[in-house]
């Protein structure tokens, strides 16, 4: 079954190139209802925007991200400009990158609640690397570093080993041997082999043993919108 979502009212088609969206889907189980958060970012340098979709509803709404429980005790914290995808749900909250003018961190969304957090990235992560992609790795939260080339170099890999403990970021893995451009790495299997696309087709890579297969898909364009499944007995209402 599926159900096509009602349009959000709040969609501003001007200026369209300068925007950047970032969604995610989540189970609330309190309420034992699917919810949509939708996150908007301007290049241009206004404050972030967030909106969620209920199913129960069937409606959308504006939330605030309020900025005041973010900011903690850093007075130039920063209005949050740019939202960095991918959306990941894990222990009943949405969790995405969040950059303002002087901090990034991980933005996390408690569907049951409602409210953001802030989640602190490993202080000296981009020390030897310039950018960084989060993902989820054997169940917790991860981030994999690149550092430039002409492709991109994965170098390290970073898991929070206690859930929304940030001194528990660790350096797991360091991985010199692999060449591949950001874009084109898809995140993680359960057991946390990687799924990358190198100069002509998909595979997978095992950090720990440093083994890599060739997997039998020729066509890899598609894997950057799958995602994660699970079974569920809920059932929509309508088509």
């Amino acid at each position: 079954m599926f159900k096509k979502l009602l349009a959000t009212p709040f969609t501003d088609e001007d200026n369209k190139e300068f925007k950047t969206f970032v969604v995610g889907l989540a189970y609330n189980s309190q309420n034992n209802d699917f919810k949509i958060l939708r996150l908007r970012s301007v290049l241009l340098g206004s404050e972030a925007e967030a909106e969620i979709y209920s199913l129960s509803t069937d409606s959308w709404r504006k939330v605030v991200i309020s900025m005041e429980s973010l900011r903690g005790y850093e007075p130039n914290f920063g209005r949050i400009v740019k939202i960095d995808p991918p959306c990941i749900f894990l222990n009943g909250a949405l969790h995405t990158v969040a950059i303002t003018s002087r901090h990034r961190f991980i933005l996390s969304f408690d569907v049951n609640d409602e409210s953001f957090r802030k989640i602190l990235l490993p202080f000296n992560h981009l020390d030897v690397v310039t950018f960084s992609h989060h993902a989820l790795f054997k169940g917790s939260l991860a981030l994999f570093a690149f550092a430039v080339s002409h492709m991109g170099v994965l170098r390290d890999i970073w898991v929070m080993e206690e859930y929304g403990v940030a001194e528990s970021w660790t350096r797991k893995y360091t991985v010199p041997m692999i060449r591949v451009e950001f874009v084109n790495f898809y995140g993680c299997t359960d057991n946390g082999e990687l799924f990358i696309k190198n100069a002509t087709r998909l595979i997978s890579f095992d950090p720990e043993s440093q083994k890599q297969n060739i997997l039998a898909i020729e066509d890899a364009d598609w894997v950057g919108f799958t995602a994660n499944s699970m079974e569920s007995l809920i059932l929509l209402d309508g088509e």
